[in-house]
């Protein structure tokens, strides 16, 4: 069992920058693969950004790519995700989730645990 708690979301202006965080319970925590999503008011869940549980792997969404990075320290069990030139349309509420069966079933949003989830509120 894996317990994962997001933090670091918050209101920020347009063009700033917010890390989230979220640490992870369980001692096999390097055996999963991580990810990050969002989801805006009525909008679908949408995928962000992908580290592998060795954190050698990377992918990110075209919306966030070159403006986010993702990082893991498998040391404390947490992913990070750095998010700079913040827009208004980054206003979500973010998730993390693990997975075990890689990259391409973790970003369809198929993952074996969630996070509670961290608003993030970017103003104009």
């Amino acid at each position: 069992q894996v317990q994962l708690v997001e933090s670091g979301g918050g209101l920020v202006q347009a063009g700033g920058s917010l890390r989230l965080s979220c640490a992870a319970s369980g001692r096999t925590f390097g055996t999963y693969s991580m990810g990050w999503f969002r989801r805006a008011p009525g909008k679908e869940r949408e995928f962000v950004a992908f580290i592998s549980g060795s954190g050698l792997t990377m992918a990110y969404s075209d919306s966030m790519k070159g403006r986010s990075t993702v990082s893991i320290d498998n040391a404390k069990n947490t992913v990070y995700l750095q998010m700079d030139g913040l827009k208004v349309e980054d206003t979500a509420v973010y998730y993390c989730a693990a997975g075990t069966r890689g990259y391409t079933v973790l970003r369809r949003g198929s993952a074996d645990y969630w996070g509670q989830g961290t608003q993030v509120t970017v103003s104009s």
